[in-house]
């Protein structure tokens, strides 16, 4: 089978369109146009059947109600509204709320904003495999806490999170729990009346969705959620989330939805095997090269990797033909070492050197192949023409060793 180039294993930054989503998305554009909110006529009725379709899909996944399902324009405009809504509607109970500090930027940037609005944030630490402390968020927890909110899956090194066992500690104390779901949906079962989630961010192109549309579960009971509004406007979304909704856009994430739903187990068991093969492939051969994260709590399609004594732009501008990623993608365009990665200990020399590999639905063995061989031939190379991996394998300390500038 010929490999087409480039090779795409970038699949935490985005997915491509699923075709049988697309098609489902195409008469929205053209014959069934009509807005949703006209409820006066016929092509109205038509895109809000379309639309409450889809929030079925989307709830039959993780287990929720249509009616729990509020669209948004994206996971980031879902946590905005998941954290902030919860931080203004219960601002008379508390002002404290608790996150880590390897979560997305969405949440992280929003809570330092509440921070400067005067509500208290504690981000939790995590242990050496990108897991929080269970005990640490219990000792947390004050009187003040109206939120918990911690990802279900990391978005660089592909970590799960115990987040059960985080949303029962949430019930026990009182405290909505909200999870970015983003990672998760779609490749591993979420649940959230078994995972005790109140409100949970979710993403359509994570998914082989189009851009620019998500959605955000809202628990109806047990405890039923409250959210002031971040956009105002006409009422839409049962007031939430005021906006014309984008129904094309709306349709493919609910075709998204039920295609995961249908063939997430086949498709995990199918990645889990290509993201070991890759991983074999490229450790069996190379030495000095480290795993990022728990291998044991980890998302079937990720693989997180640093490669000592190779500069890390040196190695992506030497496997250019495959796409992959440094860190996440909202933050790529930094030279600073990843932050997930520096939460985990991970030392500032080998967080350059990390490379996220994320497999996806349209990846092929030989794909696989191909790029464990351009990774070994490319850091092979570079080792060659490093001083500092030959005195390795001499044996010298290279950690240990001072430098002196020299004189002019």
């Amino acid at each position: 089978m010929a490999i087409k180039l480039p090779i795409y294993f970038d699949n935490h930054a985005t997915t491509q369109v699923d075709p049988r989503v697309v098609e489902a998305m195409v008469p929205y554009f053209t014959d069934k146009y009509g807005n949703a909110a006209s409820r006066n006529h016929e092509y109205g009725w038509k895109a809000e059947e379309a639309v409450e379709n889809a929030r079925g899909q989307i709830a039959k996944l993780i287990n929720a109600t249509p009616k729990e399902i509020v669209f948004t324009s994206g996971a980031t405009e879902s946590t905005n509204l998941a954290i902030k809504g919860v931080a203004e509607m219960y601002r008379e109970k508390g002002n404290h709320i608790i996150t880590q500090v390897t979560e997305h930027k969405a949440t992280l940037d929003t809570c330092k904003r509440l921070e400067k609005n005067g509500y208290e944030v504690t981000y939790l630490a995590v242990h050496k495999d990108g897991r929080i402390s269970l005990d640490e968020l219990r000792k947390a927890i004050t009187p003040k806490t109206i939120l918990i909110s911690i990802m279900y899956a990391n978005n660089e090194i592909g970590v799960v999170q115990p987040v059960a066992e985080i949303g029962k500690i949430a019930k026990e104390k009182g405290v909505f729990f909200h999870v970015d779901g983003v990672q998760a949906v779609g490749k591993i079962p979420v649940d959230v009346q078994k995972d005790g989630i109140d409100l949970m961010s979710i993403s359509a192109h994570k998914i082989y969705g189009p851009k620019g549309v998500g959605a955000l579960y809202v628990r109806r009971k047990n405890p039923r959620v409250q959210l002031a509004a971040q956009i105002d406007g006409g009422g839409h979304e049962r007031g939430m989330r005021s906006g014309t909704l984008n129904v094309p856009g709306i349709v493919g994430l609910g075709k998204a939805c039920e295609l995961c739903g249908q063939e997430m187990a086949a498709e995990s068991e199918k990645l889990f095997k290509l993201r070991e093969r890759l991983r074999e492939s490229i450790m069996s051969r190379l030495d000095e090269t480290f795993i990022n994260g728990s291998m044991e709590h980890r998302l079937p399609h990720n693989i997180n990797i640093s490669f000592a004594y190779v500069e890390g732009e040196s190695l992506l501008m030497g496997i250019n033909d495959i796409a992959v990623s440094s860190g996440s993608a909202c933050t790529s365009a930094t030279l600073e070492p990843s932050y997930v990665l520096k939460a985990l200990g991970v030392g500032e020399d080998l967080a350059h050197t990390s490379i996220r590999f994320g497999l996806g639905r349209f990846n092929t063995e030989e794909e696989v192949d191909y790029v464990a061989d351009r990774v070994v031939e490319t850091v092979s190379r570079l080792r060659e023409l490093s001083p500092l991996y030959e005195m390795a394998k001499e044996g010298v300390d290279v950690s240990k060793m001072k430098w002196q500038v020299a004189a002019e």
